[in-house]
């Protein structure tokens, strides 16, 4: 039993001694924003599985970035919801294609406020929705796959992305972007290796928002759930590599994974907080069965203690603005 002098709860006693005492806090610029950018429509799209989330026109997209470095976070990651698709994801490479055209718009809007960054995979621009290209036999090819990376970097790093994010998850990706990004002389353009990602139950809501094609799974290339020291060795691999930043995802159910990644990386570690997440706060706060603004800041803090330097989330926005506001 503690001492009787030992009062831990005198620093828990009001609000101003709770936030004075606080080990962790988490600021608006930790904060990295994804948006879904859809081909051809003038009007944003609501997504049914993440109420509040849209796929964005490209009108609607420059005011959501506006509004994104008014708020004062770290970036934004931009997807691409293409009209047409084929085998080879041929939209990727399309200096016309949504993602692209999406990320020259972007920087030219808000580039020297926020981080604007780009996933780099396939899955959304394939029509069999794997994030690599399939041999005869069906399989996804890594060899090949990276093939269709090194033309998607250059064609993301030409449009102006600031972070290329590779999250595709074929082995030797960060080294094949690394070298033809060198090769062209492009050593300005820094990457985001999507490292210990793994084949999550929590991705749903993510493949309606961008129309995935997918059949089947992709557990032949993203990791276990049941796997730890794997998740360790990947984002070793991947700084190997070449990587600027490592990431683990999703955050959540990988806390252990993200606090082993943080420990040992000499690089910035990132977490996201995925689509599955998103929307199991956000249902559960619509029924009344959780205090929202709670549990978001409850989730963002735990990701954060666990040792994340910056978080991808669909909350960030709304988040940075709330606690704007709360400060006034």
């Amino acid at each position: 039993m503690s001492a009787p002098h030992i009062r831990p709860r005198r620093l828990r006693q009001s609000p101003a001694w709770r936030r004075l005492a606080r080990e962790t806090l988490v600021h608006p610029a930790q904060l990295v924003l994804p948006v879904f950018v859809a081909e051809g429509g003038d009007e944003p799209r609501p997504i049914a599985s993440m109420p509040g989330v849209v796929q964005h026109s490209l009108d609607s997209l420059r005011a959501e970035l506006v509004r994104a470095a008014e708020a004062g976070i770290g970036g934004v990651m931009l997807f691409g919801v293409p009209v047409e698709k084929d085998a080879r994801g041929s939209g990727a490479t399309d200096p016309d294609g949504i993602l692209n055209v999406a990320t020259r718009a972007a920087v030219a809007e808000v580039g020297d406020a926020l981080v604007v960054q780009t996933d780099l995979c396939l899955d959304e621009f394939t029509d069999h929705g794997h994030c690599g290209v399939l041999d005869s036999e069906g399989r996804v090819d890594n060899d090949a796959s990276l093939v269709r990376y090194r033309e998607m970097a250059l064609a993301q790093a030409d449009a102006g992305s600031q972070l290329l994010g590779l999250s595709g998850m074929m082995d030797g990706q960060v080294a094949a972007v690394r070298d033809e990004l060198d090769a062209a002389g492009r050593h300005d353009v820094p990457i985001l290796a999507y490292a210990a990602k793994y084949a999550s139950a929590f991705y749903g809501p993510f493949r309606e928002a961008v129309q995935s094609s997918l059949q089947g799974d992709r557990r032949s290339y993203q990791l276990d759930p049941g796997n730890r020291r794997e998740g360790l060795r990947e984002v070793q691999l991947d700084v190997e590599e070449g990587a600027d930043v490592v990431m683990v995802k999703p955050a959540m159910s990988f806390l252990d994974v993200l606090a082993d990644a943080a420990d040992a990386s000499p690089v910035p570690v990132w977490a996201y907080q995925v689509s599955g997440e998103y929307a199991m706060i956000t249902a559960a706060a619509q029924n009344g069965w959780i205090d929202g603004d709670r549990a978001v800041d409850e989730s963002l803090q735990s990701i954060v203690r666990a040792g994340a330097d910056a978080v991808l989330s669909y909350f960030a926005l709304d988040a940075a603005e709330r606690w704007a506001g709360e400060r006034r």
